[in-house]
């Protein structure tokens, strides 16, 4: 069977249907992808062959092998709605009319489609015009996603045409929304073609299918069985959630799953790594939310979360069964778990697995960037910045953890570096004496009182005159109008970072933030904001600093590289990455990091300069090494063009058939 670099099988390896167990072998080497040259430029178009046994109406019911646009009902004014019906001015049905004349007649598929056939070009120019079309954005993440379920090819095309528009939508901050909807607006993926709205109901919205594994706390014992059930067998990479801490709004229980979700479809729009090559993992241990223990439509454990030693056993069976089934440079992503849990699991297994979690090191990279790209303009090293947190949870730590590396990295010892680092949180500023005690992860941040009182975070930017603030509370407008117009008085070019999502947890706006320091500051975001026109005719674009310029890159890198656990210094080699690729013209326009619009390339670039620095350092393990990394990274990266399931049909010429006569 042909593997792609990163050890991944053919597109069409899964297509084994109803009959994989009876099939075996035979149905594996049906599934044989025959690709016309060895390496291929992601963005060009090329026409790959893939046999499948599968026929008929099963072909267009596989996302992965759909060649349909199969827009599913984003405004039901109806009695009924359907998956391929229309029933509104928005929905279209246009089901497998990508697949060729030939394609329908040797796969079973003629007659069951409308004579035209269209090219995922007007496919993909029909997505748009319907996506144009809604205006609400949970409705928007609705359509999105049931076109993912159908065909995942035209949706990755469309969402990494228009990254920049809708990468806010499936991911931060439309994505909190849809994740405090979950339980209304699931579905089955591939369900039953019709359902009937309840009488005197109007239903906005396609339901939405579940893309992940649910994994409960009942199921201890039984997780490898579990991943078994999965469909894809050659899994490369893992998401997790437990669902405690979902962006800034808290405990949503088994309704994070919308979080691994969109975290995944961004491994694949913005560093090409394979859809099926991904899991999205939910682990359900209860929720200690009385709203969703309340909501008949909650659709995890009825229970408080239960945090005694049979979650950790949990958590060990799930990171063991993961690398039994798929390898020990699996590589898993800890995403949204509770401050007290996210920072205990990656010291236990960052040394035992291929692991990471992007609430500590992602944005802490992120973070770190944004700060060497604000260096160019202030024009002073980061070890005469005096950084100030407002919170001290895992993204403040993270980020101050990474600082002290940059700064060490440029001469400065660890404890002078540590000494430039505040936190503030609901308890005030952390420092000696405090009433209420640090934790151990904080304690490295622990300061002597400074010597004047601190009663509020705008009293601890006076007396400690910081040169940047960095907000990730995640408790809304907390930078308020004094607390910037003073870090505007201390400081000519004053940084001030709003990294809590979503949106409306952002510690403050951009507009306040450039407006209340006449355009001086340099600003940062976690979710999107606008560009900004000051009274004097400037427009200033603020940077949006997502960790989407960060983890992709990185994932691709380790897959690529065969690493076995990934050190800090990765991150810290990412963030130095991403800042080299700002412009000085995008720099000018205010932006600290590149467009969303060019991510597909700032990811590609740095997995070639993570990928250099994993075999440079000693942290590779695939081997032989390649010689033209670029070339190696580039050659691997998936595309959305569809496949051709033509057999390969030949001739034998010069052979005769009849038996030989004398």
């Amino acid at each position: 069977m042909i593997r792609s670099d990163y050890g991944q099988h053919s597109d069409t390896e899964h297509l084994r249907g109803p009959s994989r167990a009876r099939s075996g072998a035979v149905c594996v080497a049906m599934a044989m992808l025959l690709r016309l040259r060895a390496s291929v430029r992601p963005w060009v178009g090329v026409c790959r062959w893939a046999h499948t046994k599968e026929k008929g109406k099963p072909l267009m019911l596989n996302p992965h092998t759909n060649k349909c646009e199969c827009a599913c009902c984003v405004s039901v004014e109806c009695e009924y709605a359907c998956a391929c019906v229309c029933v509104s001015c928005v929905c279209v049905c246009v089901c497998g009319m990508a697949f060729t004349l030939k394609e329908r007649q040797i796969l079973g598929l003629q007659g069951l489609l409308p004579p035209k056939i269209e090219t995922q070009d007007i496919q993909a120019m029909r997505f748009q015009r319907n996506l144009r079309k809604i205006s609400d954005p949970l409705q928007k993440y609705i359509y999105l996603m049931g076109i993912q379920e159908r065909n995942e090819r035209l949706f990755y095309r469309v969402l990494m045409e228009d990254i920049e528009a809708l990468m806010p939508i499936v991911y931060t901050p439309t994505v909190g929304l849809a994740c405090t909807q979950y339980g209304h607006i699931f579905r089955r993926p591939k369900d039953a073609a019709l359902f009937k709205v309840e009488q005197n109901v109007r239903v906005r919205g396609w339901l939405i299918g579940s893309k992940g594994l649910f994994i409960s706390i009942m199921d201890r014992g039984h997780i490898r069985s579990i991943l078994d059930n999965w469909p894809e067998t050659n899994v490369k990479a893992v998401v997790v959630t437990d669902g405690e801490r979902i962006l800034g709004l808290g405990d949503l229980g088994v309704y994070g799953m919308g979080i691994p979700v969109g975290k995944l479809c961004l491994y694949t729009a913005c560093a090409g790594i394979r859809p099926e090559s991904c899991l999205p993992v939910c682990i359900d241990v209860g929720t200690d939310n009385q709203t969703l223990l309340r909501d008949p439509f909650y659709m995890g454990l009825y229970q408080r979360r239960d945090r005694s030693q049979r979650y950790d056993d949990l958590i060990d069976e799930f990171m063991e069964a993961v690398v039994d089934k798929y390898g020990q440079d699996t590589l898993i992503q800890f995403e949204d778990f509770g401050n007290h849990n996210a920072f205990r699991f990656l010291k236990k297994y960052r040394y035992k697995y291929c692991t990471f979690n992007d609430d500590i090191q992602g944005t802490a990279a992120v973070a770190l960037a944004g700060l060497l790209a604000a260096r160019r303009v202030v024009g002073k090293p980061i070890t005469e910045h005096t950084v100030l947190f407002l919170g001290a949870g895992e993204a403040a730590l993270g980020i101050a953890n990474l600082i002290v590396m940059a700064m060490m990295e440029e001469g400065m010892s660890q404890a002078e570096a540590r000494k430039r680092i505040w936190m503030f949180d609901k308890y005030g500023l952390l420092m000696q004496g405090r009433e209420e005690p640090a934790d151990t992860n904080q304690e490295a941040f622990v300061h002597a009182s400074p010597g004047e009182e601190v009663k509020s975070f705008l009293d601890a930017v006076n007396v400690l005159k910081p040169t940047a603030i960095i907000g990730v509370a995640g408790a809304g407008r907390l930078f308020t109008h004094d607390v910037i117009k003073t870090m505007g008085s201390l400081n000519e070019r004053p940084i001030i970072f709003a990294l809590s999502n979503p949106t409306a947890k952002a510690e403050c706006t951009a507009e306040d933030a450039y407006s209340l320091t006449q355009g001086r500051c340099l600003f940062a975001s976690g979710s999107p904001f606008g560009p900004v026109t000051l009274e004097d005719g400037r427009i200033l674009t603020p940077g949006q600093g997502n960790n989407a310029y960060i983890f992709p890159g990185v994932a691709l890198a380790v897959i690529l590289s065969g690493v076995r656990h990934i050190s800090d210094t990765v991150f810290l080699e990412a963030a130095k990455t991403l800042a080299g690729q700002l412009s000085d013209e995008e720099l000018s326009q205010g932006r600290l990091y590149p467009p969303l619009s060019n991510i597909r390339e700032v990811s590609l670039q740095m997995a070639v300069k993570v990928v250099e620095y994993l075999y440079l350092k000693g942290m590779a393990f695939r081997y032989p090494e390649p010689v033209d990394k670029e070339a190696h990274v580039r050659s691997v990266v998936w595309n959305t063009n569809y496949d051709s399931f033509l057999p390969d049909i030949y001739d034998w010429p010069g052979v005769s058939h009849a038996p030989i006569v004398e």
